[in-house]
């Protein structure tokens, strides 16, 4: 690791004799037809040791994704998992529950553009994958995000949050279209430093936000106060302007350095016009990419996918930035996959475990009025949340390396592990069920001399680390609890600070 050698490591920790138990580690030495596992070998002088060949990686993606197969437990939440935009949900929540309301605003813009706007007319398919619906009912995350949006705009569209800009690069883009895709868009890429343009045919922008949403149900100045924070950011708008009638898209892209479409749905006339060939109902691009066979020219939303949601399209425009940012800078973006273990359908006793010591507060998403969520609805409505997702997401060791080799939970079918949560713990949170059986939290349990401590229990593939003689875990761990659920590489154990928070 010194010479930037990374081998990967679950079991492994300085101060700690090797346990060997996660095999992720192998590598060969001196040729030997078996690999072996670093942890547990010494290094001798003259030593030649392969750590990146095929077979190598392919054996530590399999030692991974066995480790997987069997993994009870949600990284990202259900609800942020079945949310069109990726948004970090569970996180949201966590700051408007602590009162933190502009952290909260932050973490909702950094996927949505629109959040006032999409808290209005929304269909909540984020709400459908919340676990908290076989208890009673969902939280109301949509009508929350409109909370935290609305509280910003309160304070007048001059003194509403802006995030920070990116120095400017000096590249310029051309956004076709100012519906959410187009709008959402040019957010993203402004934030990069890349100046943007953004023409309409209509008279105002919006696209089918204005045009084809009753006010009644999305409010004007709700959508103008949107548009004029992107303004602000430095958006420049032309309207009543046709692509394709009064500028071409080849004018276009010798005055910019790239051309994004987000005309909403097209037909064979408008594609035509465009000077972009169609496949199936939208135009023709690269999936992942968003490139249209024209070069510098990219295509987002409904004009690839016929959409029904506003929030599908608002997440489009935020990957097609992200992908025009990437072509500009000559760089490949980091592959947001959305690497996540899902635990699926959970049982009732399942369900029992995560529920215990949840408020039972009715959902309060049914008494918002016309003006949304109260402050102390929304109090109400964020302590609902079960925290599903884990609190060690952002620095598991099997996550983190599952993402760089490859892995899916998919490759072995097995049945999983049954969830449990032991909370007897004033400090920490126990999750059997992602335990890999590395035995860290014992050797350190150890050192510290605690009375009770930790052990192996059991033999074979039915072994697992518990407390001895049936204890508590509270007995177990009375001084090294912060240290184990440090050491942890799973969240099998993990700081209830980290679980309430994760930030």
């Amino acid at each position: 690791r010194a010479l930037g050698i990374d081998v990967p490591a679950l079991c492994h920790l300085d101060g700690c004799t090797p346990n060997t138990s996660c095999l992720c580690c192998v590598v060969r030495v001196n040729g030997a037809r078996r690999l072996v596992p670093s942890c547990a070998t010494i290094a001798i002088e003259g030593m030649a040791v392969d750590s990146q060949t095929p077979e190598i990686i392919a054996a530590r993606k399999m030692a991974l994704e066995l480790l997987l197969a069997d993994h009870a437990g949600d990284c990202r939440g259900p609800c942020q998992n079945t949310c069109p935009a990726r948004m970090d949900i569970p996180l949201m929540i966590r700051h408007i529950d602590a009162g933190r309301l502009p952290e909260a605003l932050i973490v909702v813009k950094e996927h949505i553009a629109l959040p006032a706007t999409l808290g209005r007319i929304c269909p909540e398919l984020c709400e459908k994958g919340c676990r908290r619906a076989q208890v009673d009912a969902p939280v109301s995350i949509c009508q929350l995000k409109r909370f935290v949006a609305d509280t910003d705009l309160a304070h007048g569209v001059e003194k509403a949050w802006l995030p920070p800009c990116q120095p400017a690069t000096g590249k310029h883009i051309a956004i076709v279209g100012t519906g959410p895709a187009g709008l959402a868009a040019a957010w993203y890429l402004l934030q990069r430093g890349h100046a943007c343009t953004l023409y309409d045919d209509r008279d105002e922008p919006g696209g089918n936000l204005r045009y084809a949403i009753a006010p009644e149900k999305l409010p004007r100045d709700v959508l103008d106060a949107e548009i004029a924070l992107v303004q602000r950011l430095g958006a420049q708008f032309i309207m009543k302007t046709r692509i394709g009638r009064d500028i071409s898209i080849a004018d276009l892209r010798k005055a910019h350095d790239a051309v994004l479409i987000a005309v909403g749905e097209v037909d064979p006339a408008k594609s035509a016009a465009l000077g972009l060939a169609m496949m199936g109902k939208g135009l023709k691009t690269d999936k992942r990419t968003m490139f249209t066979p024209l070069e510098g020219v990219f295509a987002a939303g409904a004009a690839v996918t016929p959409y029904r949601y506003a929030v599908r399209a608002v997440g489009d425009g935020r990957n097609a930035a992200l992908s025009i940012d990437e072509y500009l800078r000559g760089q490949v973006r980091h592959d947001e996959s959305q690497f996540s273990v899902r635990l699926g359908v959970m049982s009732q006793a399942e369900m029992a475990t995560l529920v215990l010591n949840k408020p039972d507060s009715p959902r309060q998403g049914g008494v918002a009025g016309p003006e949304g969520l109260s402050p102390s609805h929304a109090a109400i409505e964020s302590s609902r949340c079960l925290h599903c997702d884990c609190g060690k997401l952002d620095d598991c060791l099997l996550r983190e390396y599952s993402i760089l080799y490859n892995a899916s939970p998919a490759t072995y079918k097995m049945e999983r592990r049954t969830f449990t949560r032991t909370q007897s713990h004033p400090l920490v949170l126990y999750e059997e069920g992602k335990c890999i059986q590395c035995g860290l939290c014992v050797q350190i349990a150890g050192r510290a001399d605690e009375r009770l401590g930790l052990t192996m229990i059991g033999r074979g593939f039915a072994v697992r680390v518990g407390v001895p003689f049936e204890g508590e875990m509270a007995q177990a761990l009375e001084k090294a609890a912060a240290d184990c659920a440090r050491a942890c590489p799973t969240g099998a154990l993990v700081l209830r600070s980290d679980v309430e928070r994760r930030v």
